[in-house]
């Protein structure tokens, strides 16, 4: 078992001061981090949080997971490192699409 949790479907209004307050509940919070989006800097909903030890990483799994936090209600599960992640697949060349510049109507110019 892992100590660090994934924690998904957080409300947008969760922060980390209140994701790690809400977890040390359950023990020891090392750290808690969200995940931000790069552009908006808007929560992209989910983030980790990591517990001093297995036993309360279970803890927090039993106290929190299907739970309600800030509204919603999360999922929360041991972390997989990336590398155990499935790959995620996007198919072929953009789904086939033509980019052709003289494909479709007329943008108001002449087609004389």
């Amino acid at each position: 078992m892992n100590k660090k949790l994934y924690v998904g479907g957080l409300s947008y209004s969760t922060t980390e001061g209140s994701l790690k307050d809400a977890f040390s509940q359950a023990g020891t919070v090392v750290s808690a981090i969200i995940i931000m989006d790069k552009m908006t800097g808007r929560s992209k909903g989910f983030g980790f949080v990591e517990m001093s030890t297995e036993e309360e990483a279970t803890a927090a799994i039993d106290m929190f997971n299907g739970k309600e936090l800030d509204g919603r209600a999360v999922t929360v599960n041991e972390a997989r490192p990336q590398e155990d992640r499935p790959k995620r697949s996007f198919g072929g060349n953009g789904g086939g699409r033509s980019f052709d510049r003289n494909q479709g109507g007329s943008r108001g110019g002449s087609n004389w």
